[in-house]
């Protein structure tokens, strides 16, 4: 016997802004700031490469083109989550 399909993945993540300062993404009925300060993988991105974000399991972003992963949790208290880049 067969598994069912599965469902429609009816979560959503999309990029909303690129700054000068940093990339505006909305998630799930949530906006989210990430500055380049803090997140530099994007500073010198491509447009098309940042808007290329994926969202896994209502919580795992990615972003391929990129190779960057971030869990939504560090995004929601980041805090807890000390990015060091060198």
């Amino acid at each position: 016997m067969k598994s069912s399909k599965r469902g429609k993945n009816i979560s959503k993540a999309e990029v909303l802004d690129i700054s000068g300062h940093g990339v505006w993404i909305f998630i799930n009925g949530k906006e989210y700031f990430l500055p380049y300060e803090d997140f530099p993988w994007f500073k010198k991105a491509k447009v098309s490469d940042i808007h290329n974000l994926k969202l896994f399991h209502g919580s795992h972003l990615f972003w391929p083109n990129l190779d960057v992963d971030l869990d939504l949790s560090s995004l929601q208290d980041p805090s807890k989550y000390p990015m060091i880049y060198k």
